[in-house]
C-alpha cells in the first residue's frame, strides 16, 4: 500500500496590523496557519493571541523561521526601514518569500526586490484594493507583480485574502495599484461635485444618484462613496492623507517615466487643499466636503 505526503504547511509572519493588516491576519488564523506577528504598537495585535497567533516585539524575532513573511505596512519609508533598518531582511532565513501588500513607489518594490534578492529571498509586491471591508470578508482585490513561480508560491496565501492577477515584473503591483489609485480618487472627485452642482440647482441628491444608477454613470464609487455623500458619512475607511499619499506616488513615478497626468494633477491639489483645510482624517469621500465648501454649502 503506498501513502502519499501533504505538502508541508508554510510558517508564516505577519508584520503590520493596522486597519487592513489586522483582519488579514485574523482571516490567515482562521485558515489554519500558526501566525507570528509584529506590530509597532504590540498592543493592536495582541488580540490575534486568541486564535493562536504569535506576538513579537521585534520583528526580526517574528521572521527568523517563517517561509512567507506577508507585510502591510504603512508607506515605502516604513516597509525599508522594516527591512533594512530592524534588520528584518538579514533574520530571513534563504529561500523565504516576502510579499509586500503596503502601497509604495514601483521603484522603491523594485529596489527592495533587487536588495532582498542578492540575500537569497524572494519578493513580490502586491498591493490591494477593497478596504477595510474587503480585508474582513476576503473579497480583496490584488495586484501582483514579480516572478511567475514566486506568485504561484503566493497564491494560497492570497486565496485566502481575495482575488490576485500576476500583472507582470517586480513593481508592476505597485503600478497597477497607482493607476487604480487614479481612478478611485479622480472618480470620487467627480461624483462629488456632480451630486454638488445637482443639489444646488435643486434637486434631491439621493434622488439624482438613484436616478443614474444603472446608466453610464453608474460605478461602484457612485454607489458606495455616493451613498456616504448623500449619508454625509465619513468616517475613515481609507482616508484622505492615504489617497493624497497615493496621488503624489502616481505623479512621482509618471514624472520618472515621462507621462504627463494632468487630471491627477489636478486632483492631488484638490485632496491637498482639503487636508490643509483640516479633512486628513476623513474618509477619502470627504472630498465632497471641500468641494462643498467652495461652492458655500453646508
Amino acid at each position: 500500500m503506498s501513502t502519499t505526503s501533504s505538502p508541508a504547511i508554510p510558517r508564516i509572519a505577519f508584520l503590520g496590523t493596522g486597519s487592513m493588516g489586522l483582519p488579514m491576519a485574523r482571516r490567515l488564523c482562521e485558515a489554519g496557519h500558526a501566525l507570528q506577528v509584529w506590530n509597532r504598537t504590540p498592543a493592536k495585535a495582541t488580540s490575534l493571541t486568541a486564535r493562536g497567533a504569535v506576538v513579537h516585539t521585534q520583528a526580526a524575532a517574528a521572521v527568523k523561521d517563517a517561509d512567507i513573511i506577508v507585510g502591510m505596512l504603512e508607506n515605502g519609508a516604513v516597509v525599508e526601514d522594516v527591512l533594512f533598518a530592524q534588520d528584518v531582511a538579514s533574520a530571513m532565513k534563504p529561500g523565504a518569500l516576502f510579499i509586500d501588500m503596503a502601497s509604495i513607489k514601483p521603484r522603491e518594490a523594485r529596489d527592495h526586490a533587487a536588495r532582498l534578492g542578492a540575500m537569497g529571498i524572494a519578493h513580490i509586491d502586491a498591493p490591494v484594493s477593497g478596504g477595510t471591508g474587503g480585508a474582513e470578508q476576503g473579497t480583496l482585490v490584488i495586484m501582483a507583480g514579480g516572478k511567475e513561480a514566486e506568485f504561484e508560491r503566493a497564491l494560497p496565501v492570497f486565496r485566502i485574502f481575495g482575488r490576485a492577477t500576476h500583472v507582470g515584473s517586480h513593481g508592476a503591483g505597485q503600478l497597477t495599484k497607482l493607476a487604480n489609485q487614479m481612478i478611485v480618487g479622480i472618480t470620487i472627485g467627480a461624483v462629488a461635485e456632480a451630486l454638488l452642482f445637482a443639489t444646488k440647482g435643486g434637486a434631491d441628491m439621493a434622488k439624482v444618484r438613484e436616478a443614474i444608477t444603472g446608466g453610464f454613470a453608474d460605478s461602484r464609487i457612485l454607489q458606495v462613496h455616493g451613498e456616504r455623500m448623500v449619508e454625509r458619512d465619513f468616517a475613515p475607511r481609507a482616508r484622505m492623507a492615504i489617497q493624497l499619499k497615493d496621488m503624489r506616488n502616481a505623479l512621482a513615478t509618471a514624472e520618472e517615466i515621462g507621462f504627463a497626468a494632468p487630471v491627477t494633477t489636478l486632483f492631488e491639489q484638490l485632496y491637498a487643499d482639503g487636508i490643509s483645510h483640516g479633512l486628513s482624517d476623513l474618509d477619502h469621500a470627504g472630498l465632497f466636503v471641500e468641494l462643498a465648501s467652495r461652492n458655500g454649502m453646508s
